[in-house]
């Protein structure tokens, strides 16, 4: 069996065995030690130190962080690239994406918001989702759900597809790479970062994801509704080359909406009145819809990586 199926394998199972280690271990201090390090050297607090300082307060500057960590794994993921490390290399490859998975736990961050038991607990596990929307009321019963829904599918782009896809095309480097590159263009490191770099950091995190959102989206489409999917992708402009993943939330709502619509159907034909089949699907039916399929397309990833490896096109 190929070594970056097992290494996915065993990275995802050790996530979920050991969610306590998982958190430990998925802190990133030392990249906000080495942004200060470095906003220090070039000036990021106002002053200028150096030649450097202009080059890092630029658009390009996000390269000064980003590429001393990936090459220095990209070095060791070289070195350990042949049939005499092959354990070691293993290791490390679980290790690296061990590391950068998350960082958060998406199945009980959606559980949370599932199961909060008043508006305000909700708003809060939704924030901790990233699905609460700026003015969004939790207590709303319209709009809410398609927020948490894109939600829940744009914290699987970035915990989950983003590092997986990034792990499967360059290995532990290009997972190192997605998952600094969010660091960089989100959150407490972002903000910290001088606004030149800070956009040039969000620009290079949109190119990451530019590719793995189009193939979530189409793996979406194999898994759920093909039809309503695809439409959907077409209606959005998802063919374009602009970098955003605008498609692939409007895709999930569309696919989510046509599921409960069909189960709801469902229950009416086995003789249940509208307002009977809606309690049957239970509470949040939208946010558990949701997860089904964000596991159904990680499930789908997952063999066709299995059939690449029988095919022998994946080492």
């Amino acid at each position: 069996m190929s070594a970056t199926l097992i290494a996915v394998i065993f990275a995802l199972a050790l996530g979920h065995l050991a969610p306590g280690l998982a958190m430990s271990v998925r802190q990133y201090d030392w990249f906000g030690v080495w942004l200060r390090w470095l906003n220090a050297r070039g000036g990021g607090s106002g002053g200028d130190t150096d030649g450097n300082a202009g080059f890092w307060r630029g658009r390009y500057g996000i390269v000064l962080a980003l590429l001393p960590p990936v090459l220095l794994v990209g070095l060791f993921q070289y070195a350990l690239h042949s049939p005499l490390a092959g354990v070691v290399g293993l290791v490390f490859g679980v290790a690296v994406l061990f590391h950068v998975w998350g960082p958060r736990d998406l199945d009980a961050d959606v559980s949370a918001v599932i199961d909060a038991e008043d508006p305000a607990a909700r708003r809060a596990a939704a924030i901790r989702l990233g699905a609460a929307q700026s003015g969004a009321n939790p207590e709303s019963g319209l709009g809410e759900p398609a927020a948490m829904v894109e939600g829940v599918f744009a914290s699987a782009l970035r915990r989950w597809f983003g590092v997986l896809f990034w792990f499967l095309i360059c290995g532990a480097a290009g997972a190192m790479l997605y998952r600094l590159a969010a660091l960089a263009a989100e959150g407490e490191y972002a903000d910290a970062l001088p606004a030149p770099t800070r956009d040039g950091a969000r620009r290079c995190f949109a190119l990451l994801n530019w590719p793995v959102a189009q193939a979530m989206t189409f793996s979406l489409a194999l898994v759920g509704n093909f039809d309503t999917v695809l439409g959907v992708w077409r209606d959005t402009n998802g063919a374009s080359l602009q970098l955003d993943h605008a498609h692939l939330g409007a895709a999930a709502r569309a696919s989510v909406r046509s599921e409960i619509a069909e189960e709801t159907q469902e229950f009416i034909e086995e003789g249940a009145t509208p307002g009977n089949a809606w309690v049957q699907l239970g509470d949040s039916p939208e946010l558990r819809d949701a997860m089904s399929l964000v596991w159904r397309i990680l499930l789908l990833w997952l063999a066709i990586l299995a059939l690449f490896v029988v095919a022998g096109w994946v080492s």
